[in-house]
């Protein structure tokens, strides 16, 4: 069966719930990879009729915000110890280093850490849990989280679908091989245009880090 054929059989709710899941389960704190499924279901959506974008978009952002807020309840009835008990189990996640750099974030940027913290993969892993952890009134978390994951989910559905109808007609015309490439593809560039930001932002903090040492100060 030809790759197409095989994709129109899929049952659109089957990937409505499969995005909405995957990004519920990363918003509670499990590390999973939801932007990758959404911007997946996203290129699957501009190539397949039967996939509605909007519909999408919404289980995206349901996910996220029902995830998130279930994060915060853990936190807040967890506390500390829930962050220790996951940098035990999730060392490359949870490690001190990182929950250290995250409250850093809710500590300076409040409930914009939670509304930022969605477009950034570590902090959207550790934005409910520990908003919670740090006691955050619940009405601004809300306020943030209900932006943040709109926005987040929304517009990374709205993109990668636009981008995916204006290829759609080369999409179609390639082999099961070229589809499938085109949708690693897809995903590459957004992982790459990712991993630079994240490189970006690295340099900066280490910047701001070496103007904040006691050495810089001194030699001030």
């Amino acid at each position: 069966m030809h790759i197409q054929e095989w994709l129109a059989t899929v049952p659109a709710l089957s990937v409505y719930l499969l995005v909405g899941v995957v990004i519920g389960l990363e918003s509670v704190g499990i590390p999973l990879p939801g932007e990758i499924v959404l911007v997946s279901a996203a290129i699957l959506a501009a190539t397949q009729d039967h996939i509605n974008p909007f519909v999408l978009g919404a289980c995206a952002s349901i996910g996220a915000i029902v995830g998130d807020s279930i994060g915060y309840l853990i936190g807040r009835k967890g506390g500390k110890p829930l962050l220790a008990w996951a940098g035990r189990r999730f060392p490359k996640h949870f490690g001190p280093d990182h929950v250290a750099m995250a409250e850093a974030k809710f500590d300076k940027w409040g409930m914009w850490a939670v509304f930022f913290g969605r477009f950034v993969m570590l902090l959207r892993i550790f934005a409910g849990p520990l908003a919670g952890v740090l006691k955050m009134p619940y009405w601004k978390f809300l306020i943030a989280n209900v932006l943040g994951g709109v926005i987040w989910a929304g517009g990374t559905t709205a993109l990668i679908y636009t981008v995916g109808m204006v290829a759609e007609s080369w999409l179609k015309s390639f082999s099961t091989w070229g589809l499938v490439a085109a949708v690693l593809f897809g995903i590459g560039s957004f992982l790459l245009v990712k991993h630079r930001a994240k490189k970006a932002a690295a340099a900066r903090e280490a910047v701001e880090a070496e103007a904040e040492s006691p050495v810089a100060a001194t030699a001030d």
